[in-house]
């Protein structure tokens, strides 16, 4: 049997399995410590199973059916889930490490302390779901349709949201901290308490969105729309930079991004100074005199 008919099948056994593990008088969460996949499964139908705890590793569900699926701590490493379909599923408390989820529908799907790093999220649709309380650290999130979106206390450091569609998403009390905001659209979002300390916002719509005691620090700001936007204030501007095409509200104004050009200016001037030379060992004893 050659290898590909071997992980075929063993992912139709493991299925087989599952299948009457289910309807077996077992405890839900004794039954996912036995679902691993590594193998593929493309455009399965697993809407509405119980996955809990499963762990995918190298696996390829791409364009499967998981409408609904309960996924509530399930791992997933390194596997291909693009353009799957995971509306209203239950991932809360789900880990995500490099795993690829391009193009893939999270439409009201519950993600609530999600842990992931590397996720590739590029044009996913994630509308109305909720990733409070997740990170997603370093992860792909270009052209990704997250409107209305929950997104409070998350973690999106270094993250890519660029040409994201984020309108009247919740971004409170997150940290976008170096993160890529460029040419996304934000109208009516909420960033209140959010820290987007030295990140990309060239660009980007933020009609109507409310910056109450948000940090802009090392913000590159160059041609992006604040019109109507809530909470900003002058100190809050004075820590990032911008050019001519800012808008701005009446009476705000924000300083050029001069020499080194945008984030990297602001970030070596926001730089600490570096450690005083530790002090020099003190010399030996005199022997003593004979």
């Amino acid at each position: 049997m050659s290898r590909l008919g071997a992980s075929i099948a063993a992912l139709t056994l493991s299925l087989l399995a599952l299948s009457g593990q289910a309807q077996a008088s077992i405890e839900d969460k004794d039954v996912a410590k036995l679902t691993s996949f590594g193998g593929m499964c493309a455009n399965c139908d697993l809407a509405g199973r119980k996955l809990m705890n499963a762990k995918f590793t190298g696996a390829n569900f791409a364009r499967s059916v998981l409408i609904g699926a309960d996924l509530r701590g399930a791992m997933f490493y390194g596997s291909n889930f693009a353009a799957a379909d995971l509306s209203r599923a239950d991932l809360r408390g789900a880990e995500m490490r490099g795993a690829n989820f391009v193009a893939a529908n999270f439409t009201d799907a519950k993600m609530s302390g999600m842990e992931g790093s590397g996720v590739n999220l590029q044009s996913a649709t994630l509308v109305r779901v909720d990733l409070s309380s997740s990170e997603l650290h370093g992860s792909q999130l270009v052209g990704a349709n997250l409107q209305r979106a929950r997104l409070s206390n998350a973690e999106l450091t270094g993250s890519n949201l660029t040409g994201a569609n984020a309108r009247d998403a919740d971004f409170s009390n997150s940290d976008l901290n170096h993160a890529i905001l460029a040419g996304a659209r934000f109208e009516g979002a909420n960033f209140r308490n959010a820290d987007l300390t030295g990140s990309n916002l060239r660009g980007a719509i933020f009609s109507g969105a409310d910056f109450h005691n948000a940090d802009l620090s090392a913000a590159v700001l160059s041609g992006a729309d604040f019109t109507g936007a809530r909470g900003l204030d002058q100190d809050m501007l004075d820590e990032a930079c911008g050019d001519g095409g800012v808008r701005l509200p009446s009476g705000l104004t924000v300083r050029p991004c001069n020499g080194l050009r945008g984030a990297r200016f602001m970030l070596l001037r926001e730089m600490p100074k570096a450690p005083p030379a530790p002090p020099a060992p003190p010399r030996p004893p005199k022997s003593p005199k004979d």
